[in-house]
């Protein structure tokens, strides 16, 4: 079951975690970023305290739950906190995409050197080619009006990328033991922290009630803050660090395909390549993955 398990929880991460623009598309226009993330988060840790209660889940020691809290901070909180500050703030979607999509790369070269990974030669290549082809995804979806980018939003871009890199890589070195629910649990709090002290600071927290919202945010919860953040734990403990970020590089392909179906946007040739030579940039990195 756990090698079942090993094998096809990538690609089961991979669709659920693009399906977080879909969801994000859908409930946006109903109710402020920082206010969806609070409430997204709020629901999420009562589920979680409820299953932790039913499996009795063993509950960690002071200085476990603390880290959980600061890791969840960075990887929950400051990530998408960053993304739709820096979009609030007027920077291209696809250019924050850009930004963040060196993740891979950034988790790789600091886990070479803080969990001493190496990274063979064509893990390299594997990483360049994913990156390159979120490059060529992205600049087809992008709109090339000559317009200033808001230097505010270009940092927060940036904060949001080391945010979820260090806290990949904290996770790898600090929570190898920790039990999934219970650690999800701390790590949300943290999250909760970060972005309900935005919310309350920026914004007024104006809900429109729709069935369009609660099922935004229902998909949100249940597929993205739980499902795919358990296997996306799973996955760190169980696998090297590069080998599980490389594919995020799947993601934006996925997410592409998505939004041509569900709302017809374009599917060119310039992103069909690059997505091509994402899939092959993992299957790079996954294949000369040191054993």
């Amino acid at each position: 079951m756990s090698w079942k398990l090993t094998k096809t929880a990538p690609f089961i991460f991979v669709w659920l975690w693009s399906t977080g623009f879909i969801g994000a598309k859908y409930g946006l226009p109903y109710i402020e970023p920082f206010f969806m993330l609070s409430v997204r988060f709020s629901i999420v840790l009562i589920i979680f305290f409820i299953s932790i209660q039913f499996f009795r889940a063993n509950w960690l020691d002071r200085k476990s739950s603390l880290q959980q809290v600061f890791i969840g901070a960075l990887i929950h909180g400051a990530y998408l906190a960053g993304i739709f500050f820096a979009i609030k703030e007027g920077v291209p979607a696809g250019l924050a995409a850009i930004i963040v999509g060196l993740q891979p790369i950034v988790t790789s070269i600091i886990g070479k050197f803080f969990l001493e990974q190496s990274l063979k030669p064509q893990q390299l290549i594997g990483l360049t080619l994913g990156f390159s082809g979120i490059c060529l995804v992205i600049l087809e979806k992008m709109n090339f009006q000559s317009e200033q980018v808001s230097l505010i939003g270009l940092f927060a871009c940036i904060v949001s990328l080391l945010s979820i890199s260090v806290g990949t890589i904290l996770q790898k070195k600090m929570g190898a033991k920790v039990p999934l629910l219970t650690g999800s649990l701390y790590q949300y709090i943290g999250a909760l922290l970060v972005v309900g002290l935005l919310t309350f600071n920026l914004e007024s927290q104006h809900v429109t009630y729709t069935l369009q919202l609660y099922l935004a945010m229902a998909w949100l919860i249940i597929g993205l803050s739980i499902f795919a953040i358990l296997l996306l734990l799973y996955m760190i403990r169980e696998g090297e660090v590069a080998k599980v970020t490389s594919y995020f590089y799947l993601v934006p392909p996925v997410a592409v395909l998505q939004t041509w179906w569900l709302f017809d946007e374009k599917l060119g040739a310039l992103a069909i390549f690059g997505g091509l030579l994402t899939v092959l940039g993992v299957v790079l990195v996954v294949k000369y993955q040191k054993q």
